[in-house]
């Protein structure tokens, strides 16, 4: 029976937002770079990776080549505040390796780059399609939504690399859930004073209680069903769906200014 290759997982390297810890063996800092050891911070050379050089992200092929031809490498990683999560920043490999890797990329850099157009080419033409098949399946959900307005939140929400709602497994795969969310956070952006709630400073889950009565008239006027003919928060004199978004709106407005009293 064929013995499966053992994973080696890479040393992992945090380069701390603010550099305040010292190394617990040989108490220099603050440290720049570190690894924990049993949750102790050690600095590079006392982890023994004192000899490696850094290569910050940006040229994949570099860093794969990099990694591949050094006998030790590690990740380093930064905590991204805004994502919650850790986000790498780059690799440290060894100086010889970055040296190999630079040549054999110097010599196919001109394959790699007609790679990288006839990629980008292929890529530009299925943003195109999956924005068409999104403003489709925006329009079959949302019939009375305006034809420029479901134009509008297909490219905006298909935007890659975005992480908008649209680039995600869900929404690449048209899910209902997925798709009603996009409309729904245009019409929160765009019909609703959600943007100004939040400029005053509201938090941001109170702003979206605030304006869920309004959004949801507008998707349900939106809905077959529907009142085609409601144009959103901002009018629909005389018809249920627009008397609902508009007083929501007004007493959103309202408690907002009973707030900065």
């Amino acid at each position: 029976m064929a013995v499966e290759p053992e994973v080696v997982e890479p040393v992992v390297v945090v380069e701390p937002l603010r550099p305040r810890a010292r190394c617990a063996r040989c108490r220099t800092g603050p440290l720049r770079r570190l690894v924990l050891e049993s949750s102790a911070p050690l600095c590079l050379p006392c982890a023994g990776l004192a000899h490696l050089v850094y290569l910050p992200r940006g040229d994949a092929a570099l860093t794969r080549r990099a990694r591949e031809a050094s006998v030790l490498w590690a990740v380093v990683v930064r905590h991204d505040r805004r994502r919650t999560r850790y986000e790498r920043q780059g690799v440290l490999v060894e100086e010889a390796a970055l040296a190999r890797a630079e040549a054999a990329c110097r010599a196919d850099a001109a394959a790699r780059a007609r790679r990288r157009a006839r990629d980008a080419e292929r890529r530009a033409a299925e943003d195109v399609r999956f924005t068409a098949e999104l403003e489709a399946e925006i329009r079959r959900l949302f019939p009375g939504c305006p034809a420029d307005r479901a134009a509008g939140i297909a490219a905006h929400a298909s935007v890659r690399g975005s992480g908008r709602v649209g680039r995600t497994a869900a929404g690449r795969a048209l899910d209902e859930g997925a798709v009603t969310a996009a409309v729904r956070a245009s019409v929160r952006h765009r019909d609703t004073p959600y943007d100004a709630l939040l400029a005053d400073g509201v938090a941001r889950r109170q702003a979206r209680a605030r304006v869920a009565p309004a959004i949801a008239a507008v998707l349900a006027s939106w809905r077959p069903g529907g009142d085609a003919g409601h144009p959103a928060v901002d009018g629909g004199a005389g018809h249920p769906a627009g008397h609902r978004a508009g007083r929501a709106t007004g007493q959103a407005r309202a408690a907002d200014g009973r707030e900065r009293r």
